[in-house]
């Protein structure tokens, strides 16, 4: 492979990487020219909220080609035209033969959850440590164990589930399962029940084959398969969409059950707070990195 590089204007952009895509470039990357300098710029906005800007002022494109003559004859073109006259061009570079597989997979380790429960890649070795554990792979639904909402709820099932090892966390209901993570978690300590639901069905199928290769067997299905009343109903979504489902997920609270909800921002507890009063009194359970968990018990 041989790599193209070039800056230009956030403008120029969109149709740099429309014509490098038009001139064979199996790919197309853009990044802030600026990053790791004083003039780095911040893209992304909190969840929930929108981007600050549509880009940067100044991007980096990075385009791979099959051979150094495409790439050679891509920037000879785009060079000759007036419209990119802003844009400072590179060299053409060959790009070192790499097992991507393997550097991929070495950005993914085990997640320490508490000392003696972990989230393992299937490519690595059991810490010594862990007694219980989650082989989780990274895929296309959310909840590795690494985000502090997914942490911050497995913490909670872990140490209730050690609590009340006797009784068990009794029925569970994961609402929006994403990966089956938390569904895993609470099959692993001790539920006598799991039902896992979400509106995505590629997350249903997730969940379903995260959970064989954990030996575990959540019930799956969309939201209105859940039916009756749990010990703990657990929901690591948003804020926003959190506020709206307080009815539902509360009716859904067994007496004397543990309502248990994370993808919340510090700042935004209070609103969860006032939507939830009207069925239980939600407090905050734990932080970190901004994020807390809140709970309330039937």
């Amino acid at each position: 492979m041989f790599e193209l590089c070039l800056t230009c204007p956030q403008a120029l952009v969109e149709p740099l990487s429309e014509a490098l895509d038009a001139l064979e470039a199996a790919s197309v990357s853009v990044e802030d020219a600026d990053a790791q300098t004083d003039a780095e710029q911040a893209l992304f906005g909190e969840p929930g909220m929108p981007a600050p800007q549509d880009g940067w002022h100044r991007s980096r494109l990075s385009a791979l080609f099959a051979s150094e003559a495409l790439a050679s004859k891509a920037l000879a073109l785009l060079r000759a035209q007036d419209i990119f006259v802003a844009c400072q061009w590179g060299g053409v570079s060959a790009v070192p033969q790499q097992d991507w597989v393997r550097l991929t997979q070495s950005q993914f380790v085990p997640v320490q959850i508490t000392p003696e429960f972990w989230i393992v890649p299937t490519w690595h070795e059991p810490p010594s440590q862990a007694r219980t554990l989650i082989r989780l792979d990274p895929g296309m639904a959310f909840g590795t164990g690494t985000h502090p909402t997914t942490a911050m709820c497995l913490r909670w099932i872990a140490a209730h589930g050690q609590s009340r090892a006797a009784a068990g966390l009794g029925r569970v209901l994961d609402y929006g399962c994403g990966s089956g993570i938390l569904a895993i978690g609470a099959a692993k300590f001790g539920a006598s029940a799991v039902d896992a639901v979400d509106i995505d069905t590629a997350a249903l199928e997730a969940t379903a084959q995260n959970a064989q290769a954990n030996g575990v067997r959540p019930k799956t299905g969309l939201p209105d398969t859940a039916t009756g009343l749990y010990q703990v109903v657990l929901a690591n979504i948003l804020a926003t969409p959190l506020q709206v489902l307080a009815p539902l997920l509360c009716a859904r609270l067994a007496p004397g059950g543990h309502l248990v909800l994370s993808g919340i921002l510090e700042r935004q507890a209070q609103c969860l707070v006032d939507a939830y009063s009207p069925y239980c009194a939600l407090s905050v359970a734990d932080r970190e990195d901004g994020w807390v968990l809140m709970t309330a018990c039937q």
